[in-house]
């Protein structure tokens, strides 16, 4: 009778549920924890290649990391006295001026503004203001929503301050940490198993890293420059602004053209037809010529598989939940094709999480 009761295969996939449960509780409840900790490994990718090129010619790791760390203070100190003030003059600008100009659009004043400089007629100047005027209230809702979402992470700026320290913990005891992850099978299979992990993590984020840091960078470069000659109101919020909403695959970009564009015209910007012409030139150029040639095939993923990241890793922790969504699922894609797989024999082996101390000798 007990036999039939127990069932050794049943009792197998309860506790295996039950384990996946516990541990989706942990992160949920730990989401904020566990998300400083990626974003400090993450930063520790950008700096380890860094450190590995001063190791040698320094004779120590240390050492390098204390150079590479002093290096980029120096570098924010001196940007801070190069542009600073303007951004900081922009940003109050920004601040003070842009709660009038929602209140202007959803009045409808800004649509017959915008219209009579684009030689608009009256007739579809009163279409789009009795639009804007019958949805005001949503508008505003919409309005309210998103600048809660953008203000949330403003809450985790001692972040910015944590995330180098726990780097260094990283960028010093990577090798360390990678042979005690190995080291946690039992069977030579497993160690491999666990190698191979560490070692396709290892190359995905170094790669998916550095190549996301470079695309933002020469996108805010780009759009400070051109809408700073363009006379676009607010070039250096907005162009900074768009660089970190390019770490945000597929969508951010996207938010990123709507939000200036919306900006330029809520700011009466008259060129809106050229500052069109250039977001979308500057999208076919970050997609087709610059992101294929320094990412190549980092992720591997479908990009309708990142969109539905991006969206769910927003809905569970706002910005940051967003940023870090791709990583988090090329990590998953990874421990799924290595667990499911552990017969592979492309296993390579491995020596450390970040740059191990024997390559950079």
């Amino acid at each position: 009778m007990f036999g039939k009761l127990w069932d050794p295969r049943t009792a197998r996939v309860l506790v295996t549920a039950l384990v996946f449960a516990v541990v989706l509780a942990f992160l949920h409840g730990a989401r904020e924890t566990l998300t400083l900790f990626l974003f400090a490994i993450l930063f520790a990718y950008f700096v380890a290649p860094l450190v590995a090129m001063l190791q040698k010619p320094l004779r120590g790791r240390v050492k390098a990391i204390g150079v590479i760390y002093l290096l980029l203070i120096g570098l924010l100190i001196g940007l801070g006295f190069l542009v600073g003030p303007r951004i900081a003059e922009e940003g109050k600008s920004l601040a003070t001026g842009l709660p009038s100009l929602i209140a202007r659009m959803s009045s409808g004043q800004l649509v017959a503004q915008v219209g009579t400089s684009h030689g608009w007629t009256r007739v579809r100047q009163g279409q789009i203001q009795g639009f804007f005027v019958s949805h005001k209230d949503q508008l505003l809702g919409y309005t309210s929503v998103l600048g809660s979402k953008l203000a949330a992470p403003a809450s985790h700026l001692w972040w910015l301050i944590l995330i180098p320290i726990l780097s260094l913990f990283f960028l010093k005891d990577g090798e360390e940490i990678a042979t005690h992850l190995i080291a946690l099978g039992r069977e030579p299979q497993e160690k491999a198993t666990l190698a191979g992990v560490v070692s396709d993590v290892n190359i995905m984020l170094g790669s998916y890293i550095r190549s996301q840091i470079i695309l933002a960078g020469l996108t805010m470069v780009a759009y400070t420059l051109v809408l700073s000659l363009m006379g676009v109101p607010y070039s250096f919020i907005l162009g900074p602004l768009a660089g970190v909403f390019e770490f945000i695959p597929v969508v951010g970009p996207a938010v990123a053209a709507v939000s200036v564009f919306v900006i330029a015209i809520l700011a009466s910007y008259p060129h809106l037809l050229w500052l069109f012409i250039f977001l979308g030139a500057w999208r076919l150029i970050q997609d087709y010529v610059n992101a294929p040639r320094i990412m190549g095939k980092s992720i591997e993923i479908a990009p309708l598989a990142q969109i539905f990241a991006v969206l769910a890793g927003g809905e569970i922790g706002g910005v940051v939940g967003a940023l870090v969504s791709v990583p988090v699922l090329a990590i998953l894609r990874i421990l799924w094709r290595r667990m499911s797989n552990p017969q592979s024999a492309d296993i390579p082996a491995v020596s450390s999480v970040l740059v191990s101390r024997s390559e950079a000798a």
